[in-house]
């Protein structure tokens, strides 16, 4: 792990799970009139603190490293208040509520990232 990827810590991995987060939240919104469609999502914690917890170290130097997030996906059904008569269980208000949460969750991860980067960026020029 090199010097700047632990000065921006733990949010560009969150940033990319955010993002998959948004991407299935999305399909689910897409998919709420599709018969027998389950509606998923991805658990954000256990994903993230896997994620942390898996260090992996090249034994050689020309050895490529492997990204933190490639272990699980973190995907999962959800389960619906009401199922439809067709089977899908995508409740659109629930969906569009998640994706909300999700939009605003992923603007403050950018934030800290923007903040962190300007703070280095000070660093560097003496200021």
């Amino acid at each position: 792990m090199n010097m700047i990827d632990k000065a921006l810590g733990v949010h560009p991995q969150s940033l990319d799970l955010r993002s998959r987060r948004m991407e299935v939240l999305a399909q689910n919104i897409a998919n709420a009139d599709t018969p027998h469609y389950k509606a998923r999502d991805v658990d954000f914690r256990s994903v993230l603190s896997e994620s942390r917890t898996t260090t992996l170290r090249a034994t050689h130097p020309k050895h490529l490293e492997v990204a933190e997030l490639e272990g699980g996906n973190g995907v999962m059904f959800r389960n619906p208040f009401n199922v439809a008569f067709d089977g899908n269980t995508v409740e659109l208000n629930v969906e569009q509520a998640q994706y909300g949460k999700a939009a605003a969750d992923y603007q403050a991860t950018l934030n800290f990232l923007e903040n962190r980067i300007s703070g280095m960026r000070k660093a560097l020029k003496g200021e």
